[in-house]
């Protein structure tokens, strides 16, 4: 269990939460150059992964659930039924049944879905991001800090933070573009074996 974490926080990292400038950069490529890349192809293959992404980890999760030492860490029904249930809710059906949509190709074919799609599979992180910032930001009850040494944390903070979606959006853009090459060179392979 311990390895499918690990590369769970791998792929997480390095292409999941990267969906979001993924699809947007295909949706600039699209708006730009319009029909002169496999961009629909590069969307059907982000469908896919998130399609593969949600099974594979809602079983991950069911059989956490039914073997795990530690049942707090999978407590569902404290939390569907606590004072935050609408919150759960949304997060749950945002990661479980909203990803399982792109089976059908009209909405799977969709820019604007998959990327409302790639919000809602990760909106819990989103979340998460933004209590700790604004939470970091109303730090100032704390005894023996001044003022000064608050705002100094809050600017890091925020640079870090600014750092971090600077580093994702280039990871997408990245992604994008040598997915796209990819996809343009198979292309291309096909024409020049087709005419020979």
């Amino acid at each position: 269990m311990e390895l499918y974490k690990t590369i769970v926080e791998i792929f997480d990292a390095n292409l999941i939460y990267c969906l979001i400038p993924i699809i947007l950069t295909l949706i600039i490529v699209e708006l730009i150059f319009k029909n002169r890349f496999e961009t629909k192809k590069v969307l059907n293959l982000i469908s896919w992964t998130i399609i593969f992404y949600t099974i594979i980890t809602w079983i991950f999760y069911l059989i956490g659930m039914a073997t795990t030492e530690n049942p707090e860490k999978y407590a569902f029904i404290n939390r569907a039924t606590g004072p935050y249930a609408w919150a759960y809710w949304i997060m749950f059906l945002g990661a479980l049944i909203l990803p399982l949509t792109l089976l059908i190709k009209k909405l799977a074919s969709k820019y604007w879905y998959v990327l409302l799609v790639a919000f809602g599979m990760k909106s819990g992180m989103y979340f998460e991001r933004f209590v700790i910032i604004v939470t970091s930001f109303h730090r100032d009850y704390l005894p023996g800090n001044t003022n000064s040494e608050l705002d100094s944390r809050n600017i890091g903070l925020i640079d870090l933070f600014s750092f971090g979606i600077g580093i994702i959006f280039l990871q997408g853009v990245i992604i994008t573009i040598l997915t796209l090459g990819i996809f343009e060179i198979i292309k291309r392979k096909k024409t020049v074996h087709n005419k020979v």
